[in-house]
């Protein structure tokens, strides 16, 4: 009998029929892209939900990166994590930007403003942190730094949707925040991304550089990309935007399930629990200690057997890969947090369409590991 595998994440897909009259209302209109009345329309409604002035839609989130980058003119060194998902410090290269590794807060496994200042050099311009996992990283005191030393800040917020602090968005933070629609992501557009901007005179110039530098039919005025979100992925968001709030409950719930279902189990440790509002519990990592029985990589390829694809979210660091693993910031040496994190981190599934028996059945296959190898 051949089993359902239960992934890690999964795109909330709300019922094809709602989805209809969208693709209906496109091919009436014949404007499949070059921001249409869909992408208009999703930008509009994700500035009122997300509680921010002006958004720039993306193709995806890596073009999203490389073009904030362009906005602000980034060039020399940028101090960013190693402990993300790779485009982070791609964009820095398609940039001829250097990047520059610090380490890891422990507790939060965010970029540790502790580390920073030693990394600055009269070469830096700018951070790139990352709110990893949708945990909003120490912006208080990334801001003092950058004003400290005039740096710009861009926030990777790619796992930041709907993220809030007390004074209101997480994604009002730093120059520009960037986010990612891929389709594993909290809030999808099938593929897709977003710069979150501060005022329109930014979002002007991101506009310009996400399509080819034009401003009018005959005036090119950058040296720009095609970056922009085409129709059908915008009305999909607009469609899921409908649907977001009951799919961050649902992760909630499968966050304090997990929580109940763990605790107590030796060896394995469940991520701290965040102030309420401060998470959209996009990721649920557990790091597995060296006295869980099987180790992690024991634990990841006995649930991969089973077809529960858990996954270790972010190992290898972006730091051993080979276009940057020469970099003296880029030494183990330099990011003994981040290494370990690597080697103890195992993200269990959790999205929406996740069912409670479906987490009882991870859960178990958890426990009886550790039961059958303590016993």
């Amino acid at each position: 009998m051949k089993v359902k595998p239960i992934h890690v994440t999964s795109p909330l897909l709300p019922p094809l029929e709602e989805f209809v009259p969208y693709l209906e209302k496109i091919w009436d209109s014949r404007i499949l892209t070059n921001s249409g009345s869909m992408h208009q329309a999703l930008e509009k409604a994700l500035c009122a939900y997300l509680g921010v002035k002006h958004i720039a839609l993306f193709a995806n989130g890596t073009l999203a990166l490389v073009t904030a980058l362009q906005a602000l003119r980034i060039t020399g060194e940028v101090i960013t994590t190693p402990y993300s998902f790779v485009a982070t410090a791609h964009s820095l290269l398609w940039n001829g930007i250097k990047p520059v590794f610090v380490d890891i807060d422990p507790d939060t496994l965010n970029l540790d403003p502790a580390r920073i200042e030693a990394a600055i050099t009269p070469q830096t311009t700018a951070i790139m942190p990352v709110h990893c996992y949708g945990r909003p990283c120490d912006v208080a005191a990334i801001a003092r730094i950058a004003d400290t030393y005039n740096l710009k800040v861009i926030y990777d917020a790619a796992h930041a949707f709907g993220v809030r602090d007390t004074r209101g968005s997480l994604l009002r933070h730093g120059d520009l925040s960037i986010l990612s629609f891929h389709a594993t992501k909290v809030f999808n557009t099938f593929e897709g991304g977003a710069i979150v901007c501060p005022d329109a005179r930014t979002k002007q110039r991101i506009d310009h550089l996400k399509n080819f530098g034009f401003v009018n039919e005959t005036t090119v005025v950058a040296p720009g990309i095609n970056g922009k979100m085409n129709e059908v992925c915008a009305a999909f968001g607009l469609l899921q935007l409908k649907h977001i709030d009951h799919a961050l409950a649902r992760r909630a719930d499968i966050d304090a399930r997990y929580r109940r279902r763990l605790a107590g189990v030796r060896g394995l440790r469940c991520p701290r629990m965040p102030a309420a509002g401060t998470t959209n519990h996009a990721y649920f990592p557990v790091m597995i200690d060296d006295d869980f029985p099987v180790g992690r990589d024991g634990l990841y390829q006995h649930m991969r057997d089973r077809n529960i694809l858990v996954r270790r979210y972010f190992h290898p660091l972006i730091s051993e890969f080979p276009m940057y693993r020469g970099l003296a910031s880029a030494q183990p040496s330099n990011l003994p947090t981040a290494h370990e994190a690597a080697r103890r981190v195992l993200c269990l599934p959790i999205h929406p369409e996740l069912s409670d028996a479906d987490v009882d059945q991870v859960c178990d296959l958890i426990l009886s590991q550790h039961r059958r190898h303590v016993a």
